[in-house]
């Protein structure tokens, strides 16, 4: 997901993104959705969240720490 969209979001849900990086704030807009912060710590592909919207730019961003 682009930046531009994420901080729409987090816009709707009263965050301001000011110049936070795309993992911190995305963990934001978590936390303030009542969810785990736990974006771009999915280990080995394995996400037990099914609805997250984060998902894929959260498997991308734990391969790129990983490796």
């Amino acid at each position: 997901m682009k930046m531009q969209e994420i901080r729409k979001i987090a816009k709707k849900n009263g965050l301001r993104s000011g110049k936070l990086n795309k993992t911190l704030l995305v963990k934001h807009i978590q936390i303030s959705e009542g969810n785990f912060d736990c974006f771009s710590s999915a280990s080995n592909d394995y996400c037990d969240q099914s609805n997250c919207i984060w998902k894929e730019d959260c498997f991308n961003l734990a391969r790129k720490k990983a490796a």
